[in-house]
């Protein structure tokens, strides 16, 4: 364990930050998923929308690759425009 106190106020912010990223990743996944269950065209491109941001929004602060976020918007812009 940490003796500093500087050491023990990172561990404790890295765990803040770690709970954070975690809640928004899952949040991400939980609005694709939802968008992949998605029938209607109209709905589905307003939902993109939404999704998008997000996506962006985790690449921006590096909780995932930004490359990994540009394939995953990719795909998703396929398949809402595949809708008929």
């Amino acid at each position: 364990m940490a003796n500093h106190k500087s050491a023990l106020k990172r561990i404790r912010a890295n765990e803040a930050k770690r709970l954070r990223n975690r809640y928004q990743h899952k949040t991400t996944r939980t609005f694709i998923k939802r968008l992949k269950n998605v029938t209607d065209k109209a709905e589905a491109q307003e939902l993109l929308k939404t999704v998008t941001s997000m996506i962006d929004k985790l690449a921006k602060k590096n909780i995932i690759h930004r490359n990994n976020a540009s394939n995953k918007k990719s795909k998703l812009t396929k398949m809402v425009n595949a809708l008929a």
